[in-house]
């Protein structure tokens, strides 16, 4: 990917700082070393995978723990399409 070309754009933007403290702690629950000033670019790509992963696991169960109380939660919607004018 070319320098100044960012895919992974928050879908909320406002859940920025939580999203990034969701990662520290998914991160410090595996006993992940968070490096000092946070770039982790320097770990192997299989930690910060795992990190990533376990983040989904625990929003998926949060969601179905929603769902089994009956609760639903509102799903943004989220396309990846491009209208062409």
């Amino acid at each position: 990917m070319a320098a100044g070309q960012k895919s992974n754009r928050k879908v909320i933007p406002a859940a920025s700082r939580a999203m990034e403290d969701f990662k520290w702690e998914t991160a410090s629950e595996l006993g992940v070393q968070i490096p000092q000033g946070g770039y982790m670019g320097d770990l192997p790509s299989r930690v910060n995978g795992a990190i990533g992963g376990n983040m989904v696991k625990k929003m998926i169960a949060a969601y179905e723990q929603s769902l089994a109380q009956g609760n639903k939660p509102p799903t943004p919607q989220v396309t990846n399409q491009t209208t062409t004018p």
